[in-house]
């Protein structure tokens, strides 16, 4: 017999390859959307082929709604992708990701806790639910690397509501015992990301022979991952993670902004050569900083690699290739971004 999972937040980057991990194995899949500009249906259309897999349009925000999937489709694992995600943007407008990332989950969590509790005994205690945090909201780390109790240093809108949602749902864990586990991953890469992050923005720009803009000199360290790496180990964490617990989740790639940038470039000048013969290279153009740029992020993933058994596989070599690749084959689905969504266009300027 299939177990149920609501994944929340299905249809956008993350979300949708984690589905992809998840189709074939035991589950019949639910899928919880609100489809705003970041996620949409041409990222999950593959998935309307599985007879296990549903997709609902709703948000978080909905308490009818979202009580109502719950009594329809009776889950035994909640999984909670659905956030606003992009620094830049929480900085044009925070009032959005305090919405969505705090009160969103927090009228989500309180509907799944009163799901939970008139389960019986069985399914209540194999329920799990994971929220998916990011690294952010340690901070900028000078030395070394956070672990899972080193305390919040929120710079952005952005960081501080993830925050503060991963404070509402631990509180929910220690007053009601309500059993879950947050994630915490570095920078994600690959397949289905919406244009307005770097890497994706860089290659798209890059195609489209548009400048290629590098806040501040570039200098700016992050630890990226490719997606199949962070949907594994939370398809691990989902099978062995321990009930209140936090896992942090990274690649272990420490790159400058720059670098990525530059590797992005060689990479297409083998792949798909300028007619002018000039390297992409020659697009970079360094512009003024966001306001409030964390200098560097890392975290220490001993936790999860000790008690998961996780670890990643993807060096970022291959996966910056694969993902070039993959926006150089689905030239498609980023035009129609493009032309609908986002053109491209600088974010978080004050």
């Amino acid at each position: 017999m299939k177990k149920n999972i609501l994944i929340f937040g299905g249809a956008g980057f993350i979300g949708s390859n984690y589905i992809r991990k998840v189709i074939n194995k035991n589950f019949f899949v639910v899928n919880i959307d609100a489809l705003t500009y970041a996620s949409s249906n041409k990222n999950i259309n593959d998935l309307n082929k599985f007879r296990n897999y549903k997709f609902i349009r709703s948000n978080i925000i909905d308490s009818v709604s979202i009580r109502k999937i719950l009594r329809l489709y009776k889950p035994l694992y909640i999984i909670n992708f659905a956030a606003e995600t992009h620094v830049d943007r929480s900085i044009d407008n925070p009032m959005p990701f305090v919405r969505t990332n705090v009160f969103g989950v927090s009228h989500l969590i309180n509907e799944i806790k009163n799901y939970w509790i008139n389960l019986g005994l069985n399914l209540k205690n194999k329920f799990k639910f994971i929220q998916i945090s990011t690294d952010e909201v340690y901070g900028s780390i000078d030395k070394g690397s956070a672990n899972e109790r080193s305390k919040y240093i929120t710079s952005s809108p952005y960081s501080a509501s993830k925050a503060a949602a991963d404070e509402i749902i631990m509180a929910f864990y220690k007053t009601y015992k309500f059993p879950i586990i947050i994630t915490r991953c570095s920078n994600n890469y690959g397949p289905y990301q919406f244009p307005e992050k770097l890497i994706p923005l860089m290659i798209i720009n890059s195609i489209q022979e548009k400048d290629l803009p590098v806040y501040g000199k570039g200098n700016q360290i992050r630890d990226w991952i490719y997606v199949e790496d962070h949907v594994d180990a939370i398809y691990e964490i989902l099978k062995f993670g321990k009930i209140g617990e936090i896992y942090n989740i990274g690649g272990e790639n420490q790159l400058t902004n720059i670098s990525v940038v530059k590797k992005i470039c060689t990479i297409l000048d083998k792949r798909k050569p300028r007619k002018n013969n000039k390297s992409y290279l020659s697009l970079i153009k360094y512009v003024k900083d966001r306001p409030a740029h964390d200098q560097r992020y890392s975290v220490n993933i001993n936790k999860i690699r000790k008690e998961v058994k996780w670890k990643p596989k993807i060096n970022f070599n291959h996966g910056i290739e694969k993902t070039v690749d993959w926006y150089l084959a689905n030239k498609s689905w980023w035009k129609s971004i493009l032309k609908n969504s986002y053109s491209g266009e600088r974010l978080g300027k004050l």
